[in-house]
């Protein structure tokens, strides 16, 4: 499944990205590498919590 990303310079350093298909999907970084895992987290919490299963 592709999902679109949306990846933001943040003013203070680092990144952000949000998820337009996904309201209130976001997340940041320090470095790309650590943005991109975190966002992929995110997404998939986003979608569980969507789905209405429990997460542990």
């Amino acid at each position: 499944m592709k999902i679109k990303v949306v990846v933001h310079e943040a003013e203070e350093g680092g990144f952000w990205a949000e998820v337009p298909a996904i309201p209130g999907c976001a997340s940041q970084g320090e470095t790309m590498d650590e943005l991109l895992s975190n966002i992929q987290e995110a997404i998939e919490g986003c979608l569980l919590r969507s789905s209405g299963r429990r997460l542990l």
